[in-house]
């Protein structure tokens, strides 16, 4: 065997060694084709990890043939990630998981244990006590027992009737109007108070209804200033709040008033009408001219509430005197300064369905605080029960919220 040769040195190269910077660029700088290298990837394909070649599966034992083997840091469910600028690279964002009816039970639960709370405090009893009397009430959304809310205006009266929103609207003339009519004791505030509150009916009942029912109430309030004048406001401070031009304003200055009146008609027909008389009489020797005035006007129409005429077959009989409709004008204007409902508010009995649905006639109250108990019939039977405001449940949608459609 012969000796292979030894490896010979280059032969010198015949050019000057040329600089780096004076060097021509290469193909790849200068935008022409480059050769293939066995390190780098196809230009026409993505450089992807090692592991992860879609289009070459491998085959080695860590991932079967038909799969191909991902990096760790890629789910599975996950595409591989594509360079940046390509169309593939959009970010891939993933939906939140669905949590609507789990927040929305939570939602109810607070609802209902806020509601279990109220009714508690309301009725003086446990926790416990007041949430088995919720769950036997049965409510159903927008219904709550008669122990909690307001109702002035009820929806079943609003056809023709002031609400909330009509008389927020009025022009600020037509409210200072209004409020100076108010600050007026006896007969202004009477006269105010059954313009605010407009006979209604609904359920084939009447209500704040009856004829002379305006000069009825100016003479309650005249009972009262004659028994008790200190319950009276100073003439000074009535009209200082009746320029402020809110009604409400001067009802709170008269609460004390309104209050004392409503408990006028609590006592029994005959006493009421002992009490009105003595201060007819001694409205007539006033030494102010409008009360001698007021009290001239208020004994014509006591004579007219009191003379017996003749009917139709010429027997004598006496008009029936509006005292329901009196009652509820005060129920009303009680029920804006405290938490109740008015009456024509519909209502319906505690428990399961089928219900039995009634109106609201009319309220009773203590010295102080919301209705005591609440005077309602059924649309199946008119007789005439007192229950207790945990004992209803006030229907959905009472409160007018729509101006009124006339007047």
């Amino acid at each position: 065997m012969q000796d292979q040769p030894q490896d010979q040195p280059p032969p010198p190269s015949s050019q000057p060694d040329i600089p780096v910077s004076a060097q021509p660029p290469s193909p790849a700088a200068a935008g022409g084709p480059q050769p293939a290298s066995l390190d780098a990837a196809a230009p026409s394909q993505p450089a992807l990890p090692d592991a992860a070649a879609p289009s070459q599966p491998s085959l080695s034992d860590a991932a079967p043939p038909s799969q191909p083997v991902l990096p760790d840091a890629a789910a599975p469910s996950q595409p591989v990630p594509a360079e940046p600028g390509s169309a593939e690279a959009a970010p891939v964002s993933t939906p939140p998981a669905p949590r609507g009816p789990a927040r929305s039970r939570s939602g109810r639960d607070r609802a209902r244990r806020r509601a279990v709370r109220a009714h508690a405090a309301q009725t003086g009893v446990a926790y416990s006590i007041a949430a088995r009397q919720l769950a036997a009430a049965a409510l159903s959304p927008g219904e709550t027992l008669a122990n909690t809310g307001r109702t002035v205006y009820p929806s079943a009266l609003a056809h023709g009737r002031w609400t909330i929103v009509s008389r927020e609207t009025r022009t600020p003339e037509e409210k200072l109007a209004a409020a100076r009519i108010a600050a007026r004791i006896p007969t202004g505030r009477a006269r105010h108070l059954t313009d605010r509150f407009p006979p209604g009916q609904t359920a084939g009942l009447h209500f704040y209804a009856g004829d002379l029912r305006a000069e009825l109430l100016a003479m309650v309030y005249l009972a009262i200033a004659h028994e008790s004048p200190g319950l009276i406001p100073a003439p000074l401070d009535l009209g200082w709040t009746a320029e402020l031009g809110e009604e409400t304003a001067v009802d709170t200055t008269c609460a004390d008033l309104d209050r004392a009146a409503r408990a006028l008609l609590s006592d029994r027909p005959a006493s009421r009408w002992h009490r009105i008389d003595a201060a007819l009489a001694a409205a007539q020797h006033h030494p102010e001219p409008a009360t001698r005035y007021a009290a001239d006007l208020l004994t014509l129409a006591h004579r007219r509430l009191c003379t017996p005429t003749e009917n139709r077959s010429g027997d004598p009989q006496v008009p029936e005197a509006p005292w329901p409709g009196v009652r509820q004008t005060l129920d009303a204007l009680l029920i804006v300064t405290e938490d109740g409902h008015a009456p024509g508010t519909r209502v319906r009995r505690p428990g399961q369905s089928p219900h039995r649905e009634g109106t609201v006639l009319g309220a009773h109250w203590s010295a102080t605080g919301p209705p005591t108990d609440y005077d309602i019939t059924f649309d199946d039977d008119p007789t005439t029960r007192t229950v207790k405001p945990s004992d209803i449940v006030v229907l959905p949608g009472q409160e007018s919220d729509a101006p009124a459609l006339t007047r």
